[in-house]
């Protein structure tokens, strides 16, 4: 199966521009950027998509640009946003695009005549806003941009000029890229298909030449929570931020209509292989779960770690006591009063509460478990012993963490 019609079956390709794409990364001549706004410093697990999408076009030949958003970053993407985002320093944005690097290691190879890595404030920091306006304002209208899907929301709340121009920026990036770096074609979200049909006419209209654009279908539960948040909270890909039980976890917890979905979006088993596993039910299904979670917590951090995290979660599942790489948190004296601590106050310094009122309705609703044994009573404490000892707190069906003293 030639990769376009691989990524067809797999349910990536959301829309493309042209038909020539098609031949372009069948015949691997495409060289293709993806972007990355660094406002954290760690990519998270709804990066997934863009980062194994990038690997599949790179083992066919094409050749990958990741492009981080150092310039793009400091305006901020309103795409999907009711509110603006943060701003952060210069300073902020290098050490989160380093970190990135040292992620996508993992599924890309940067080597010599490989992979390549840009920062777009490389170029975009440097412009001169009156020559950027005569260079390629004219190529853009206001009344469609107005109309651009990635700044409905925004509009609702009143859209800043800072974000307008984001669109503008995107479009640039490409034009830039493609001029400096012979990158002829851009990958993203179906998000983001206003932001890179600019890109793409900016080309055209500037140049005379053709450029290309594919967005990929996002990935969401069956909430309509966008993949890589759960509980609020994102799921990282740096350890320190998600373990990689937690990250596990995290997938092995898909809901079931969800499953091979991901799989088949995610992974790189065989589709004939998924295939046979799309007709699994009931127990087979749980283990098409477990397929899904060792395949992306090895890919991110390793078959050891995997290995680990799968034992880790199956002896919680047969009720052993095996805790040694469960989520764990160790608490100190200070975080005592009179020598013992209550549960509520224990969950919120777990994290497994956002606050005091939250971790009361789980217990008042039966919904947490310490060493196994159900806390009825919200003033329940426990006492440093106990704690020296570790507890296991479970909360719901599915999340489990040791604390310790």
């Amino acid at each position: 199966m030639k990769l376009y019609d691989e990524l067809k079956a797999r349910g990536l390709v959301a829309q493309i521009t042209d038909e020539e794409i098609i031949d372009l990364i069948n015949e691997g001549k495409a060289t293709f950027y993806i972007g990355f706004d660094c406002t954290a410093d760690s990519l998270t697990a709804g990066h997934f998509m863009a980062l194994t999408l990038m690997k599949r076009l790179q083992m066919a030949g094409n050749k990958p640009i990741a492009l981080i958003g150092g310039g793009t970053t400091m305006i901020g993407d309103p795409s999907g946003r009711t509110d603006m985002r943060k701003m952060l320093t210069k300073e902020d944005i290098a050490h989160n695009a380093a970190c990135f690097k040292k992620q996508m290691e993992r599924f890309i190879d940067f080597g010599e005549g490989k992979a390549i890595m840009l920062n777009n404030a490389d170029w975009l920091l440097n412009l001169n806003y009156v020559e950027l306006l005569r260079e390629v304002g004219a190529c853009f209208s206001v009344n469609n941009m107005l109309r651009a899907e990635c700044y409905k929301q925004r509009m609702e709340k009143g859209l800043s000029f800072l974000e307008f121009n984001y669109m503008i920026m995107q479009s640039y990036d490409f034009y830039y890229m493609f001029q400096h770096y012979g990158c002829n074609m851009q990958f993203g979200g179906d998000d983001q298909w206003s932001n890179m049909l600019g890109g793409t006419e900016l080309i055209r209209r500037k140049l005379g030449k053709d450029a290309y654009a594919m967005t990929i279908t996002l990935l969401t539960d069956s909430q309509g929570k966008k993949m890589g948040k759960t509980a609020g909270n994102a799921v990282w890909l740096d350890p320190n931020k998600t373990s990689p039980f937690e990250f596990y976890q995290y997938w092995r917890n898909v809901d079931d209509a969800d499953v091979m979905k991901c799989i088949r979006m995610l992974t790189f088993l065989p589709l004939e292989q998924i295939e046979e596993m799309s007709s699994w039910k009931d127990q087979k299904l749980n283990e098409a779960k477990e397929i899904l979670a060792y395949e992306l917590t090895s890919m991110v951090h390793g078959k050891e770690e995997a290995e680990k995290a799968q034992n880790t979660a199956r002896a919680l599942f047969s009720g052993a006591a095996d805790t040694e790489h469960m989520p764990t948190t160790q608490l100190t004296e200070a975080d005592l009063n009179q020598g013992s601590i209550g549960i509520l106050t224990l969950m919120v310094k777990a994290g497994l509460a956002a606050s005091n009122g939250e971790a009361r309705r789980l217990v008042t609703q039966g919904g947490v478990l310490v060493d196994g044994e159900k806390v009825a009573d919200p003033t329940t404490s426990y006492t440093a012993q106990q704690l020296a000892q570790g507890l296991v707190i479970k909360k719901g069906k599915k999340v489990y963490h040791k604390v310790t003293l």
